[in-house]
Protein backbone atom coordinates (compact mmCIF):
# COMPACT_ATOMS: atom_id res chain seq x y z
CA UNK A 1 0.00 0.00 0.00
CA UNK A 2 1.40 3.43 -0.93
CA UNK A 3 1.78 6.28 1.56
CA UNK A 4 -1.16 8.03 -0.11
CA UNK A 5 -3.32 4.90 0.27
CA UNK A 6 -2.32 4.54 3.95
CA UNK A 7 -3.28 8.14 4.70
CA UNK A 8 -6.63 7.88 2.97
CA UNK A 9 -7.56 4.50 4.40
CA UNK A 10 -10.66 5.25 6.50
CA UNK A 11 -10.34 2.17 8.70
CA UNK A 12 -11.33 3.28 12.22
CA UNK A 13 -8.64 2.78 14.84
CA UNK A 14 -9.52 1.81 18.43
CA UNK A 15 -7.95 4.31 20.81
CA UNK A 16 -7.45 4.80 24.52
CA UNK A 17 -7.07 8.41 25.71
CA UNK A 18 -5.19 8.82 28.97
CA UNK A 19 -4.75 12.11 30.82
CA UNK A 20 -1.91 12.03 33.32
CA UNK A 21 -2.32 14.76 35.91
CA UNK A 22 -2.43 15.42 39.63
CA UNK A 23 -4.83 18.33 39.14
CA UNK A 24 -7.23 17.37 36.33
CA UNK A 25 -10.47 15.47 36.82
CA UNK A 26 -12.97 14.03 34.34
CA UNK A 27 -14.83 17.35 34.58
CA UNK A 28 -11.74 19.53 33.91
CA UNK A 29 -9.96 17.30 31.37
CA UNK A 30 -9.91 19.73 28.41
CA UNK A 31 -6.93 18.09 26.72
CA UNK A 32 -8.27 14.55 27.01
CA UNK A 33 -11.64 15.74 25.72
CA UNK A 34 -9.89 17.48 22.81
CA UNK A 35 -7.95 14.32 21.95
CA UNK A 36 -11.15 12.27 22.00
CA UNK A 37 -13.00 14.86 19.90
CA UNK A 38 -10.27 15.04 17.25
CA UNK A 39 -10.05 11.25 17.04
CA UNK A 40 -13.82 10.92 16.67
CA UNK A 41 -13.95 13.66 14.03
CA UNK A 42 -11.25 11.76 12.10
CA UNK A 43 -13.41 8.61 12.15
CA UNK A 44 -11.60 6.73 14.91
CA UNK A 45 -13.09 5.13 18.02
CA UNK A 46 -12.30 6.11 21.60
CA UNK A 47 -12.87 2.82 23.38
CA UNK A 48 -11.52 4.02 26.74
CA UNK A 49 -10.79 7.41 28.33
CA UNK A 50 -9.26 7.91 31.79
CA UNK A 51 -7.65 10.50 34.04
CA UNK A 52 -4.90 9.09 36.26
CA UNK A 53 -2.38 10.64 38.68
CA UNK A 54 1.21 11.37 37.68
CA UNK A 55 2.49 8.28 39.50
CA UNK A 56 4.92 5.94 37.76
CA UNK A 57 3.29 2.70 38.96
CA UNK A 58 -0.22 3.86 37.98
CA UNK A 59 0.96 5.05 34.56
CA UNK A 60 2.82 1.78 33.93
CA UNK A 61 -0.10 -0.41 35.03
CA UNK A 62 -2.70 1.54 33.03
CA UNK A 63 -0.64 1.60 29.83
CA UNK A 64 0.31 -2.07 30.22
CA UNK A 65 -3.36 -3.03 30.63
CA UNK A 66 -4.17 -1.02 27.49
CA UNK A 67 -1.43 -2.80 25.55
CA UNK A 68 -2.87 -6.17 26.56
CA UNK A 69 -6.43 -5.19 25.62
CA UNK A 70 -7.25 -6.47 22.13
CA UNK A 71 -9.82 -3.68 21.73
CA UNK A 72 -7.10 -0.99 21.85
CA UNK A 73 -4.75 -0.32 18.93
CA UNK A 74 -3.35 3.02 20.10
CA UNK A 75 -2.83 4.70 23.48
CA UNK A 76 -2.64 8.49 23.45
CA UNK A 77 -1.53 10.23 26.62
CA UNK A 78 -1.32 13.86 27.58
CA UNK A 79 0.41 15.33 30.61
CA UNK A 80 3.37 14.50 32.79
CA UNK A 81 5.97 15.20 30.09
CA UNK A 82 7.55 18.31 31.60
CA UNK A 83 10.74 18.57 33.64
CA UNK A 84 9.40 18.95 37.17
CA UNK A 85 9.99 16.21 39.73
CA UNK A 86 6.35 15.05 39.44
CA UNK A 87 6.56 14.61 35.64
CA UNK A 88 7.34 10.92 35.12
CA UNK A 89 5.39 10.04 31.96
CA UNK A 90 8.46 10.11 29.71
CA UNK A 91 10.56 7.87 31.96
CA UNK A 92 7.70 5.43 32.41
CA UNK A 93 6.76 5.15 28.75
CA UNK A 94 10.36 5.06 27.51
CA UNK A 95 11.13 1.92 29.55
CA UNK A 96 7.97 0.22 28.27
CA UNK A 97 8.60 0.58 24.53
CA UNK A 98 9.71 -2.30 22.32
CA UNK A 99 10.43 0.21 19.53
CA UNK A 100 10.66 3.97 19.77
CA UNK A 101 9.39 6.35 17.08
CA UNK A 102 12.17 8.86 17.66
CA UNK A 103 10.96 11.19 14.92
CA UNK A 104 7.72 11.91 16.77
CA UNK A 105 9.39 13.78 19.62
CA UNK A 106 11.87 15.46 17.30
CA UNK A 107 9.23 16.74 14.89
CA UNK A 108 6.86 17.72 17.71
CA UNK A 109 9.56 19.87 19.31
CA UNK A 110 10.45 21.41 15.95
CA UNK A 111 6.81 22.29 15.26
CA UNK A 112 6.37 23.59 18.81
CA UNK A 113 9.44 25.77 18.38
CA UNK A 114 8.49 27.24 15.01
CA UNK A 115 4.72 27.49 15.38
CA UNK A 116 3.97 27.90 19.04
CA UNK A 117 6.28 28.33 22.00
CA UNK A 118 9.77 29.10 20.72
CA UNK A 119 12.77 27.99 22.75
CA UNK A 120 10.62 26.55 25.56
CA UNK A 121 10.03 23.62 23.16
CA UNK A 122 13.32 22.13 24.37
CA UNK A 123 11.57 21.24 27.66
CA UNK A 124 8.94 19.14 25.90
CA UNK A 125 9.55 15.44 26.36
CA UNK A 126 7.00 14.02 23.93
CA UNK A 127 7.70 10.39 23.03
CA UNK A 128 6.08 7.68 20.93
CA UNK A 129 6.65 4.04 20.15
CA UNK A 130 5.30 0.52 20.07
CA UNK A 131 4.66 -1.96 22.87
CA UNK A 132 3.07 -5.35 22.29
CA UNK A 133 1.63 -4.31 18.89
CA UNK A 134 0.11 -1.16 20.40
CA UNK A 135 1.18 2.33 19.36
CA UNK A 136 1.73 4.80 22.22
CA UNK A 137 1.89 8.57 21.74
CA UNK A 138 2.59 10.95 24.63
CA UNK A 139 2.06 14.69 24.44
CA UNK A 140 2.29 17.55 26.90
CA UNK A 141 -0.94 18.33 28.73
CA UNK A 142 -1.70 21.76 27.29
CA UNK A 143 -4.55 21.96 24.82
CA UNK A 144 -2.28 23.78 22.36
CA UNK A 145 0.27 20.96 22.46
CA UNK A 146 -2.45 18.33 22.06
CA UNK A 147 -3.98 20.16 19.11
CA UNK A 148 -0.58 20.53 17.42
CA UNK A 149 0.41 16.89 17.94
CA UNK A 150 -2.96 15.49 16.94
CA UNK A 151 -3.54 17.64 13.85
CA UNK A 152 -0.01 17.76 12.47
CA UNK A 153 1.45 14.37 13.45
CA UNK A 154 -0.79 11.75 15.01
CA UNK A 155 -4.06 11.84 13.05
CA UNK A 156 -2.38 12.08 9.61
CA UNK A 157 -0.29 8.94 10.36
CA UNK A 158 -2.48 6.97 12.78
CA UNK A 159 -3.86 4.45 10.31
CA UNK A 160 -0.46 4.11 8.63
CA UNK A 161 1.26 3.39 11.98
CA UNK A 162 -1.31 0.76 12.97
CA UNK A 163 -1.18 -0.90 9.53
CA UNK A 164 2.61 -1.13 9.80
CA UNK A 165 2.39 -2.67 13.29
CA UNK A 166 0.04 -5.40 12.08
CA UNK A 167 1.59 -5.86 8.61
CA UNK A 168 3.61 -9.02 9.30
CA UNK A 169 1.34 -10.69 11.85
Amino acid sequence: MSLHEHRHNKQPINCMVLTISDTRTKMTDKSGDLMAQLLTEAGHLVTMKKVIPDEQDVIYKTIDEGCQNRLIDVILTNGGTGISNRDVTYETVEQMLDKQLIGFGEIFRMLSYTEDIGSAAMMSRAIAGIRNHTAIFTTPGSSGAVKLAMNRLIIPELTHVVNEIYKDL
